[in-house]
């Protein structure tokens, strides 16, 4: 019989080592999420170009431009400080950065600006066009069209000036329903519309528009009627003491503008003088 040893057995043991190439360590998840906020930014873009005015993308452009200057102190925005910091009325003037004046009063503090136009605020027309309006809708109590004849008046102003839209309803025309005859009622609406035209020296432009035609017609008269009608209102303005001078603009836009749910509407009959600004 052979000796006993106090002699620990030796255990090998062989671990098996799995390669990581299934789980990447969550990179992936690094780059989807870049991937995510860049579509993110992208539909933003997209929904920005197409719910902003022109005007409005013209102001981000500009926020953006390199062109802008904008200074340490001086955050470049038109918010609550108009752009400018609390010490911006203590540097020195005409420094683009500094005060709007020397001795600068409260209501005459320093103003940033995005290159939004703002003009239109301030513009020398507004008052004309506000009293103009005034006078034909007889919003300061006096008017000089009748009840009868002011339902056919709609104004708006917008960039290119005051607009004084006529419109025919089913029982009044505004024309004979086949050429460029006024009627009675237009005659008294141009009537007090050369009146009001004689208390402002703006440009005027004409655009007639019509009523669209049953397809079925061998040939579709609205651009001539149009056109005919518009210039007809030209010569009758003309004829009421209406500088020709003035004139700017007369066309005929046919029935590619109706203002009508129904195309064949009496209302999509209408004559639109615009005031033109300065």
């Amino acid at each position: 019989m052979g000796a006993q040893s106090n002699a620990a057995p030796v255990i090998i043991k062989r671990k098996k080592v799995v390669g990581g190439e299934g789980h990447h360590g969550g990179a992936w998840k690094v780059a989807y999420a870049d991937f995510v906020t860049a579509m993110m930014a992208f539909f933003l873009l997209m929904w920005l170009l197409n719910a902003t005015t022109e005007k409005q993308r013209k102001g981000l452009a500009d926020y953006f431009s390199p062109s802008v200057p904008v200074s340490p102190v001086s955050g470049g925005g038109d918010g609550a400080f108009g752009g400018d910091t609390l010490f911006s009325e203590f540097e020195m003037v005409q420094n683009d950065r500094g005060a709007s004046e020397r001795n600068a009063t409260e209501s005459h503090q320093a103003r940033g600006t995005l290159g939004v136009d703002l003009s239109d605020q301030r513009r020398p027309e507004g008052e004309e066009f506000r009293k103009l309006e005034e006078t034909l809708l007889g919003r300061s109590g006096e008017s000089l069209v009748s009840d009868a004849l002011r339902r056919h008046i709609v104004t708006r102003v917008t960039d290119e000036g005051l607009i004084v839209e006529l419109f025919a309803t089913p029982d009044q025309p505004l024309f004979e329903p086949h050429d460029g005859t006024p009627t009675p009622v237009l005659r008294g609406l141009l009537g007090a519309l050369a009146q009001a035209a004689q208390t402002v020296t703006n440009g005027l432009a004409l655009s007639g528009h019509v009523r669209a035609h049953p397809v079925v017609l061998a040939r579709n008269p609205v651009w001539d009627l149009s056109t005919e009608r518009a210039t007809r209102v030209r010569t009758e303005l003309e004829a009421l003491g209406v500088e020709p001078a003035r004139m700017q603009r007369v066309t005929g836009h046919a029935d590619r503008s109706l203002v009508a749910p129904n195309p064949m509407a009496a209302r999509n009959n209408r004559i639109e003088l615009t005031f033109l600004r300065n």
